[in-house]
């Protein structure tokens, strides 16, 4: 069958029908022809008159300059050339991965050499060039080996830096070149201003110690880690003898790691523990910042259930906390990330969906007087910037259109909003805004239209200067988008609507059934359908679209939409069945509504949380769905890690309905169409070992199913030359041999 239909589809060429799919698939996934032009970081220099880049070099080959620019009369400077960046003895200027200032701009920090730590880069070299001197200093002394440092920053007078290594903590001054080591207990399973894998993954959290505003201390986390189960990736292919990668992972209702934060002298000496209540195994502290003094400490602590969350000043000096508030919800609390100090440190800035929607607050520093800033039906998405000297808070809200994202601000007094993005521009914008909140860096896309970055004034968003416009991308990307896109809702029972998105082919024709493929996520962490480009995903999605597919993607409730808290959390202690329920009748009203989507070639997709959706829909209604391309998916719930999973479950042994209800594994007799497991044996996060469960179980079943799987990739399934090529030429070959796409009858001449 696929040999016919390639042959079909390489004919239609002649035809002026579309490309050969292995023609696109290697422009999109193995060539930069497809991809967006990459700014280097911008820093804001001072109060934001000012802001300097990387640039390539012109004198030194393969070296970049740090070049200042003025934002309003753009005037250009080269404030670090690549040749004050070569080591004493080197040939070669050192590969700014990025980079810091102190605030005087008398030193610049340098990250080099970097390595990977299960998802980021975060452990490498750094170095430190005195501007005026030009000595240039690598960070850690003799004993540091190569690529060993994480973290490093400078102290706020900029006389020192502070940097994890090999778990534990250390400063080093910058004029004498001493080293004081801060702890002495790092280890294998205990570190010191950095975190274990949880919190990494789902909190975000990695660099984990904060200098006090005058850099006397020290405030930092420490993972005790003993407990945790090791989970073991194993390696067939890297030497003759196969071995074994260790992660202290905790999965879904087992030991946590042991976690403390305390403060210590910047010149070394005793550690001051906070008097933190609750168990460290069973409670969370994801957040900590100085109090805007050096004296106390702001501390967010969690309960296990992630529904609580104790707001705490932190005595520096005795270790003593008390309770400033508590926030709680009937399901599940995020993290806040957004908690600016306010009117000299008398009240907090705090998001919270109290009413209903998230709002911003201002929250007295004793906790007793709550003002609600933004009032309104709507979400604030995330803050912006918070003007303290104009009075304004600048937030990311979408009032009218949750596939949208737009500039708004309110008065730090509260009131209602007011849009900073223009009206006549739609789709999602994201800034980058300065210290003075006077310009921002502004990156803007739609669905389909690449990112247009720009500096704009604020609050006229006057664009000062463009970027980048990508031209050379909209060029090489016109004739992808010629065919029709649609933005809908689709009504799927109890007066709920939901948002989607359709691609279809350039040739469509009305009169056709065409098969329909589903692109799914459908978890509380993100979501499918937004008006903003998707990239290489996109495009592949446009190219299926062309070879006689309708690709369409809808967002069920519980994702994080822009549409009220009930929306997202409606789906609390049962992940995984509303939403399957609710895509597979958003497909029935679909194929209903639209006579050329053809009903009985319904295929679907996707990735993480979208590969357990694909399950789901595949096991839980096979009358709707025929094919299914699941890749890294969790089929079993309890194999998951705790902090995602007993934040939206609970814990499995509280609610051990909610986990088998909402494991795909649990229902795979319902299999009858064709399925494609797809998984990287490598994956630290999603283990692999749950799609063995899942396959062992379809085998014991009788069910035909297909697997492909591979060798030590991560969950990104993108390490090593080729991969993602052969990832999505393989969903292209699965989807074109078991959901043949519609042809356009060729005309007779």
């Amino acid at each position: 069958m696929r040999s016919a239909v390639l042959l079909a589809v390489a004919a239609a060429l002649h035809a002026g029908q579309p490309q050969h799919p292995d023609s696109l698939l290697r422009r999109i996934f193995a060539s930069a022809e497809f991809a967006a032009d990459r700014l280097p970081a911008l820093h804001w220099v001072g109060s934001g008159e000012a802001y300097t880049t990387l640039e390539p070099s012109s004198t030194t080959p393969g070296g970049a300059d740090i070049v200042r620019y003025d934002v309003a009369s753009g005037a250009r400077t080269v404030v670090v050339s690549a040749e004050r960046l070569i080591p004493r003895g080197a040939s070669r200027p050192l590969a700014i991965e990025s980079y810091a200032w102190t605030d005087d701009g008398r030193r610049l920090l340098v990250f080099t050499n970097s390595e990977r730590v299960w998802r980021d880069n975060t452990r490498g070299d750094y170095w430190v060039l005195d501007i005026a001197s030009g000595d240039l200093r690598k960070l850690g002394g003799p004993d540091a080996k190569p690529a060993t440092l994480m973290f490093a920053k400078f102290s706020p007078d900029g006389a020192h830096a502070g940097y994890v290594r090999e778990g534990d903590l250390y400063v080093e001054n910058l004029e004498q070149g001493s080293i004081i080591r801060l702890t002495n207990d790092g280890s294998r399973t205990r570190v010191n201003g950095t975190t274990d894998w949880v919190y990494e993954e789902e909190f975000f959290l990695r660099d984990a110690f904060r200098f006090s505003p005058d850099g006397a201390r020290v405030a930092y986390w420490q993972f005790d880690m003993t407990g945790v189960r090791d989970f073991l990736l194993i390696n067939n292919t890297d030497s003759t003898y196969s071995f074994t990668m260790p992660v202290q992972y905790p999965k879904a209702g087992t030991t946590n790691s042991a976690v403390r934060a305390g403060v210590v002298s910047a010149s070394g000496g005793p550690t001051t523990w906070f008097d933190l209540p609750g168990d460290p195994r069973d409670d969370y502290l994801p957040r900590m910042e100085w109090a805007g003094n050096s004296d106390e400490l702001v501390l967010q602590r969690m309960n296990r259930l992630q529904n609580t969350n104790r707001v705490m000043l932190a005595d520096a000096m005795t270790g003593a906390v008390r309770e400033i508030f508590v926030e709680r919800d009937s399901a599940w609390l995020d993290v806040n990330d957004e908690f600016t100090l306010l009117e000299d440190g008398r009240r907090l800035l705090w998001t919270s969906e109290r009413d209903g929607w998230r709002h911003l607050y201002a929250v007295s520093r004793d906790g007793r007087e709550t003002r609600l800033i933004t009032p309104g039906d709507y979400d604030v998405i995330e803050i912006s910037s918070v003007d303290t000297r104009g009075g304004w808070v600048y937030f990311i809200a979408s009032p009218e259109n949750p596939t949208q994202r737009y500039l708004h601000r309110v008065p730090l007094g509260g009131g209602p909003g007011e849009r900073i993005t223009p009206v006549s521009q739609a789709g999602t914008h994201a800034y980058d805004v300065a210290p003075n909140a006077s310009y921002a860096l502004h990156t803007m896309s739609t669905f389909n239209t690449p990112p247009v970055v720009d500096i704009v004034e604020l609050p006229s968003h006057r664009v000062v200067r463009t970027l980048t416009s990508n031209d050379r991308l909209r060029k090489a990307v016109a004739p992808l988008m010629e065919r029709r896109t649609e933005f809908f809702r689709v009504p799927v029972g109890d007066g709920v609507e939901l948002d989607g998105w359709m691609i279809y082919p350039r040739d469509f024709d009305s009169s056709l059934k065409y098969p329909v493929l589903m692109h799914v996520y459908t978890e509380p962490w993100s979501q499918t359908v937004r008006d903003a480009w998707f990239s290489s995903r996109g495009l592949w999605h446009r190219m299926i679209a062309d070879q006689g597919y309708i690709v369409a993607s809808v967002d069920n409730r519980g994702t994080p939409a822009a549409r009220g808290r009930a929306w997202r959390k409606v789906v609390y202690g049962a992940i995984g069945v509303l939403s399957s329920r609710e895509q597979a009748e958003a497909v029935r009203a679909l194929t209903r509504s639209r006579p050329y989507l053809d009903s009985t070639r319904v295929g679907v997709w996707g990735w993480s949380g979208g590969g357990s959706a694909t399950l789901n829909a595949m096991f839980r209604y096979p009358e709707v769905y025929h094919v299914g391309m699941s890749v890294a998916p969790v089929p079993v719930q309890d194999l998951y890690d705790t902090i995602y999973q007993e934040r939206y479950m609970g814990l499995p042994q509280d609610n051990p309905d909610g986990y088998r209800s909402g494991s795909p594994i649990n229902f795979a007799e319902g299999l009858q169409g064709d399925l494609l497991l797809v998984h990287g044996t490598g994956d630290d996060n999603v283990h692999y070992q749950g799609t063995q469960r899942l396959a062992n179980r379809l085998i014991d079943l009788g069910k035909r199913f297909d697997l492909m799987s591979y060798p030590n990739r991560s969950h990104c399934i993108c390490e090593g030359e080729g991969t993602l090529l052969h990832v999505y030429g393989l969903l292209t070959r699965y989807l074109i041999d078991h959901l043949p796409p519609t042809q356009r009858p060729r005309s007779t001449p």
